[in-house]
């Protein structure tokens, strides 16, 4: 089942990604080759490149693919380390929970606003945000539980 959940997030991601390219190069040839611009690219781009950010952050995270630098972690004792990635979890969970927080408050304020050309709601522009970090911050938290309740398991045997 998560392997057809996650085969399915990666079609959607690819999906959103080519209608992107399919709209910027349509965009292009129609302003510049037939002079009759697509005022609404735009608007859509934008759209569409938020939710490929804010889902692409959870996508890179839940396949370990988020850029980590580790030369300090490296360099720690394995107990230190394991101290730190912990201190580090919960930390990052807090940020991204804070940033959620944040942005669903944010899309509740300009819900009413919409767009000048599309008429679509400025909620979903912020709503992507809401959803990325929420999804990143339970599936690292969950990551957390699971090595503790590993590691403790295996102290313990």
């Amino acid at each position: 089942m998560k392997q057809v959940l996650n085969k399915l997030g990666n079609a959607l991601l690819g999906l959103i990604l080519g209608a992107l390219v399919c709209i910027t190069v349509g965009g292009v040839f129609m302003r510049y080759v037939m002079h009759m611009p697509w005022h609404w690219v735009e608007e859509m781009s934008g759209l569409l490149m938020v939710w490929i950010i804010f889902m692409g952050v959870f996508f890179a995270e839940r396949d370990h693919e988020n850029l980590t630098i580790s030369f300090l972690t490296d360099a720690m004792r394995p107990r230190v380390r394991q101290i730190v990635y912990v201190l580090m979890g919960v930390l990052s969970v807090a940020v991204l929970l804070i940033a959620a927080w944040w942005s669903w408050n944010l899309a509740g304020t300009v819900q009413a606003r919409m767009t000048r050309i599309l008429g679509i709601s400025l909620f979903w522009i912020y709503v992507p945000v809401t959803i990325g970090f929420t999804a990143t911050a339970v599936l690292m938290f969950r990551r957390l539980f699971v090595r503790e309740s590993a590691s403790s398991s295996g102290d313990n045997v």
